[in-house]
């Protein structure tokens, strides 16, 4: 952690060390031209890739399990990748990280299904979260969103349509016609074991909810997983690569 320190942006235990970024991560970093952020790096193998082939954007990983983040970290800095920053936070407090429409695109890749009902407002695909990217994203903004978990797709696809987002280059085999995109650790490891990967883009349109003009969702019901169509054979799958 030490040696990476130079990666990692502390808020301090309030948070109040992000307030001088907030609004101005393109000032306080020269020479990027746009700002993503990637929810849930892991052990940074896309992140790494990922930023490596866009020098010109400040990219902006966000970690709450530090022991994954310190993996990653390591990486960046073994590659001498020098656009990349990572933070420790949880996602839902993203308005204390960037200001309105500051971020031009948001990453989201096998995040936890959360399958129970109960759970379903964890997810971050949920209408919840979903109000709180709209807030941060410019208009035009994107989330790229991947995940093996057919069933948590299918719910999530919904819940965008709902939510007023403008969705393009959806499918459910990515990898149909051969590698596509830079993968994550998991997603390298499903696709040599066949396991389809689905994949869509959400563009924030004039119509997309957002936490500061539509307020908080309602709470959410009848959303388990264990009833969606596909959930055994996505479980089954995964038991198979051991997941």
């Amino acid at each position: 952690m030490e040696r990476c320190a130079a990666f990692l942006i502390d808020g301090g235990g309030d948070n109040s060390g992000f307030e001088p970024l907030r609004g101005h991560w393109l000032e306080q970093f020269p020479g990027h031209e746009r700002l993503y952020v990637e929810l849930g790096c892991g052990k940074g193998t896309f992140t790494a890739k990922t930023a490596a082939a866009m020098p010109e954007t400040l990219y902006v990983a966000v970690e709450k399990v530090p022991d994954a983040m310190i993996l990653a970290m390591e990486k960046i800095e073994r590659r001498g990748i020098e656009n990349v920053r990572f933070i420790d936070i949880d996602a839902k407090l993203l308005t204390a990280l960037f200001a309105e429409g500051e971020v031009d695109r948001l990453y989201i890749n096998f995040c936890d299904p959360w399958p129970k009902s109960r759970d379903a407002k964890l997810r971050l695909t949920a209408p919840g979260f979903l109000r709180l990217y709209a807030d941060v994203l410019k208009q035009g903004g994107e989330i790229h969103f991947k995940t093996d978990n057919t069933p948590l797709f299918d719910w999530s696809v919904r819940q965008f349509m709902d939510e007023g987002w403008a969705l393009s280059e959806l499918t459910h085999d990515l990898h149909e016609n051969g590698p596509v995109g830079v993968m994550t650790d998991y997603e390298a490891r499903f696709y040599e074991q066949g396991l389809k990967i689905n994949r869509l883009v959400a563009t924030r349109t004039g119509e997309s909810r957002s936490l500061s003009r539509d307020g908080a969702v309602p709470r959410l019901r009848n959303a388990s997983l264990t009833d969606a169509r596909g959930y055994e054979e996505s479980q089954e799958a995964n038991r198979r690569n051991g997941t």
